[in-house]
């Protein structure tokens, strides 16, 4: 069995695993306690307009894609990237306001996946309903909502 996929998910949680920890360091090193984070924000921007936009054009020129692009698909896809930039932008508030990356970025990876089931399943209902969904499933909604909330509440220097 091919789980090229699973490396491709293992990149991406060590790539966002890293992005609180940068973002934050970005924003201190701007030295601007007031601007920092809008600063750091902007530099996010440059780079996924450098890895997203430029990458992505390169990969479809390099293989030779059609350049047509439905409503429906580029409406979705745009509207991911906005609620992926303002979750964004809601790290750095978030620094702002003296949440520190082991607890914020906890918060978020802790949440993200329970938003992300429930939307998810809401919008691809198991065949019998919500009520067939496996103990399993609900116990992993519960054990990430449980350690977001340990985080929290034992954060490193509370």
């Amino acid at each position: 069995m091919r789980m090229t996929w699973l490396i491709f998910a293992l990149m991406t949680a060590a790539s966002w695993g890293l992005y609180g920890i940068c973002l934050h360091i970005g924003q201190v090193s701007m030295s601007d306690p007031t601007h920092g984070r809008y600063k750091a924000f902007l530099f996010v921007g440059i780079a996924y307009l450098l890895a997203a936009v430029i990458g992505s054009a390169i990969m479809l020129t390099v293989n030779g894609a059609q350049w047509s692009f439905p409503a429906k698909g580029l409406v979705w896809s745009t509207l991911a990237g906005l609620v992926g930039a303002v979750g964004a932008f809601g790290v750095l508030l978030a620094f702002g306001a003296k949440g520190t990356p082991p607890v914020v970025m906890s918060i978020v990876f802790a949440g993200a996946p329970i938003i992300n089931a429930l939307i998810a399943t809401a919008l691809h209902p198991p065949a019998g309903g919500w009520g067939s969904l496996r103990w399993q499933f609900v116990l992993g909604i519960v054990l990430a909502a449980l350690g977001g909330c340990l985080v929290t509440l034992f954060r490193p220097g509370s």
